[in-house]
């Protein structure tokens, strides 16, 4: 089994770090990264590769010494806080593209919660507090943005969040996030459906089992991990550089085609019964 990553990041964001310009011109938000390990910042790293502009938030004061380096290192001309649970921020964070941007191509959304006592516990035992902020976290916010970007995407664009297969299939201790992550998939299918229309697409983006610091609260994860590289056809974990080339490509002109689908960035693990 491979000992590094597939596809490894740049350390330093410089000229030479391009892939290539797929993407130059086209400009996007990327929330949820908390750290380099974060998928968020797979995706961000990959879209800068290809040439775009990144506006990149972090959740709070306490998150900003661990995330504004990482943004200044990807170039991004937007840095701002946001948590989606504090009114009027996500508005600020699009108040301030469409100031300074006046328009916008894409918007990745790489965030979910749900408070610990409900993660740990039976889906029928959640409580309706844990529920509903579960799901304005991980759903909610997700909408919200897709409303906001709206009018700012012009000529089009891209939205795209992150589910897992805990939302089609049961997975031991996933537990609520099975079915807020299944909503947020339904989302992106009536998403799409909707703003069509508009040249607006939209995509749920579901990798393996990677170890993020959100994935630290679910329970026994290591667990999850090893069933994972034991299941999936390559007997190894996908890296958040290769969801984020994933990802490029959905936001790229290369997936025109494309819509309103999950698409399983997990090594082939979803296949395997």
């Amino acid at each position: 089994m491979p000992t590094s990553p597939i596809d490894p990041l740049p350390t330093v964001w410089n000229p030479e770090d391009r892939i290539g310009d797929m993407l130059r011109g086209k400009r996007g938000l990327v929330v949820g990264i908390a750290n380099e390990h974060s998928i968020a910042f797979g995706c961000a790293a990959k879209l800068r590769a290809f040439g775009a502009d990144l506006a990149v938030t972090w959740l709070n004061a306490r998150a900003e010494p661990h995330v504004r380096p990482l943004a200044e290192r990807l170039g991004a001309e937007i840095m701002m806080p946001l948590d989606v649970e504090q009114p009027g921020q996500i508005e600020a964070v699009f108040d301030r593209i469409a100031a300074e941007w006046g328009r916008l191509d894409f918007v990745i959304h790489s965030i979910a919660f749900a408070p610990r006592e409900d993660l740990h516990g039976r889906v029928v035992d959640v409580s309706a507090e844990g529920f509903g902020q579960a799901m304005r976290v991980s759903c909610w916010s997700f909408l919200r943005m897709a409303k906001l970007a709206e009018p700012l995407m012009t000529d089009g664009g891209v939205l795209v969040t992150m589910s897992y297969y805990g939302a089609d299939k049961v997975v031991n201790n996933y537990n609520v996030m099975g079915p807020v992550k299944a909503a947020l998939e339904a989302s992106a299918r009536y998403m799409a459906a909707e703003l069509g229309p508009k040249g607006i697409r939209v995509f749920a983006v579901s990798p393996g089992p990677l170890k993020t610091r959100a994935a630290s609260g679910i329970a026994h994860f290591d667990e999850l991990v090893e069933m994972a590289q034991g299941r999936a056809p390559a007997h190894r974990l996908v890296d958040i550089a290769e969801v984020g080339r994933v990802v490029a490509f959905l936001v790229g002109p290369a997936s025109s085609g494309m819509t309103g689908d999950t698409i399983y960035v997990d090594g082939g693990l979803h296949n395997v019964a």
